[in-house]
């Protein structure tokens, strides 16, 4: 998304809570629009049908080619459909904060798959530990074993010289 900054450049929304109600807001004006009879899928190739992935690729080429005709330093940026992909699982995560929902968005079986995202920011794996503290539990004193096995084990190991 794009929004019109004071000094008159075009600049990418900011990222977070704000790009998410934004891209949100777009997505369902869309599906307000799309026709009714198609599937569960979000983009549709010119037929109506499913976009296949290649089409999507070349559909994002011929959007970044538009983009650095209008900002030339696009130009020296990596943009494809992967890279989409790990950027809006980032921003949903600084969203959100919840690592389990963009383990969902990205249809990841396992939640350790989706963890290199918190390896990726270190603030917001900081942020993270913050927000989930540990339990708050009772500090308590150490007592000896009262089993007789482990007064026997305790025993045994202190008395046995080492040779």
């Amino acid at each position: 998304m794009v929004r019109q900054h004071p000094c008159a450049r075009e600049r990418p929304s900011g990222t977070g809570a704000a790009a998410l109600e934004e891209t949100q807001a777009a997505i369902r004006a869309w599906l307000a629009v799309r026709p009714d009879d198609v599937g569960p899928e979000l983009f549709l190739n010119r037929d109506g049908g499913p976009m296949s992935r290649d089409g999507f690729a070349y559909r994002l080429r011929q959007h970044v080619a538009a983009a650095e005709r209008a900002t030339p330093s696009i130009a020296d940026k990596h943009v494809t459909p992967h890279v989409l992909r790990h950027s809006c699982a980032m921003h949903t995560l600084q969203a959100t904060g919840d690592v389990r929902k963009v383990a969902l968005w990205l249809g990841h079986a396992s939640l350790q798959t989706t963890e290199m995202y918190l390896r990726a920011d270190p603030t917001e794996k900081l942020a993270l530990l913050e927000a989930h503290h540990a339990p708050l539990i009772k500090p308590g004193k150490f007592r000896p074993p009262s089993d007789k096995l482990m007064a026997i084990l305790a025993a045994a190991t202190s008395t046995k010289t080492w040779q």
